[in-house]
């Protein structure tokens, strides 16, 4: 289900398949709003993901102003690079509304090192949210997020979870 695009919202454009399924995971929490929240299509690549960014989000964002965007990356433990390199995408008006989040390296890397499904790994993240804790989100591979998460959560909470 999309949500509506005059109603605050978030947009999940995960890089690839792993991020995707953590994402949906993520999607499972029954505090979560569902109407608020949608994961799009992989893209595969985070040049990719800049690129639709850019192409497609943008323009929509600049339309719809309650509308947020996660943008999931693979970091190849690149984090700092990587995410200043996304971030010089980001057109300045548009800085608030939008999210970088993604695993220190990959998210199979992720998922052998907790032993769980990526589902299960997007349920744990959603619940921290949802609790306002950070068990999950302190493990090593994405620990890295913090700044960003505390970022976004303080922007998407109120309108995500009941």
């Amino acid at each position: 289900m999309s949500p509506n695009k005059y109603e605050q919202h978030l947009l999940i454009l995960p890089e690839d398949d792993p991020n995707r399924q953590i994402a949906n995971g993520f999607l499972l929490n029954p505090a979560l709003n569902e109407r608020a929240i949608q994961v799009l299509p992989v893209v595969g690549g985070w040049i990719r993901v800049i690129n639709e960014f850019k192409s497609v989000h943008v323009r929509e964002m600049q339309r719809f102003s309650k509308r947020s965007i996660l943008l999931i990356v693979d970091f190849d433990n690149q984090v700092e690079e990587r995410l200043l390199q996304i971030q010089m995408e980001i057109p300045k008006p548009l800085v608030n509304r939008v999210f970088i989040l993604g695993a220190l390296s990959e998210p199979e890397n992720l998922r052998s090192n907790l032993r769980r499904s990526y589902e299960d790994i997007g349920k744990a993240l959603s619940q921290d949210c949802a609790d306002n804790t950070r068990t999950m989100w302190e493990h090593d591979l994405i620990r890295h997020n913090k700044n960003e998460l505390d970022r976004m959560i303080s922007f998407v909470r109120p309108f995500l979870f009941n």
